[in-house]
């Protein structure tokens, strides 16, 4: 995730279009935020557009705008969301549930830089960055005939692709600390984290909707005022009769993960944990590249 970090700024930099793919709930429109907001279009404006709430009925009249008299209820002349945008950047949630139709009407917009408003008869220019983010496999849709390989290819200059949560499992600990911050401020509360048997379910779990399920299990426990630590028993029902914990489950990255956020990453006292030798403890991390968030190196044999 730092390559990935690294790479989004660097693509901010520029001024190519960008395609974001990954699974649903892993942060793709938080990702053409920071592109925009880091890039040099950032003082203007950002729209987003979910392609999959656009029928082709209004596709024009939503993208490109329309004039006085286009059609009934047409009273003045009005700028579409691409129109708007201008000078900024346009983000296309959801782009592979475009039809087919929208697809040809999005690719002319793209290539020839201008857009017509429905019932007008001069081209308005525009000067836009394109973001679009997929869960779909976009990839393999294009090469089968699915999804236009001209548009595709317009699309997928910089590419960024989100991995799942469950493929990242050592920044749960980090995206949890996040996330209480931000509930301990929104619900005016002092929560400092989890206990370990809760870590150890959340390593162990799947996330099938990544950070976005993350985040609301930890608001649905604020609502029922947690004490300082989440117990096992502040989680909604649901999560606890459908995932009962497994230690036979938890790999040994997982379990020594559990083991250093526990001990506030105190190695002395993971290491007893996990009944190593701290060289053992030491090779281990290495092997699965464990590391402290923001470790300058500091000693933590015998002290957080």
């Amino acid at each position: 995730m730092a390559g990935v970090r690294d790479y989004i700024f660097k693509l901010a930099a520029t001024d190519s279009n960008a395609l974001i793919t990954g699974e649903t709930g892993t942060g793709k429109e938080l990702v053409a935020g920071l592109i925009h907001s880091n890039s040099a279009r950032a003082n203007k404006p950002l729209a987003c557009i979910n392609c999959a709430a656009i029928p082709d009925t209004l596709l024009e009249s939503e993208l490109f705008g329309y004039e006085r008299g286009a059609f009934t209820g047409a009273h003045s002349s009005t700028a579409g969301k691409m129109e708007a945008a201008n000078g900024g950047t346009v983000f296309f949630d959801e782009i592979g549930e475009l039809s087919a139709y929208a697809q040809v009407r999005l690719l002319r917009a793209i290539e020839e830089k201008t857009i017509h408003r429905l019932g007008g008869r001069k081209p308005v220019a525009l000067n836009v960055r394109v973001i679009a983010a997929t869960n779909r496999d976009l990839d393999t849709l294009a090469m089968e005939d699915k999804f236009r390989k001209d548009l595709y290819f317009r699309l997928n200059v910089g590419r960024v692709h989100l991995p799942p949560l469950r493929e990242r499992k050592q920044d749960i600990p980090a995206l949890i600390g996040h996330c209480l911050a931000e509930l301990n401020r929104r619900f005016g509360t002092a929560v400092e984290g989890v206990q370990p048997e809760v870590m150890e379910h959340f390593l162990s779990y799947a996330w099938p909707g990544n950070i976005r399920e993350l985040r609301n299990l930890l608001e649905a426990v604020f609502i029922s005022q947690p004490a300082e630590k989440i117990n096992f028993v502040d989680l909604p029902d649901w999560f606890r009769r459908r995932h009962p914990l497994q230690p036979e489950r938890l790999s040994e990255s997982d379990r020594l993960l559990s083991a250093l956020h526990s001990t506030n990453w105190n190695k002395s006292k993971a290491a007893g944990r996990m009944n190593w030798s701290r060289m053992t403890l030491y090779r281990k991390m290495a092997k699965y590249g464990l590391q402290l968030p923001n470790d300058s190196g500091r000693n933590t044999d015998d002290q957080p």
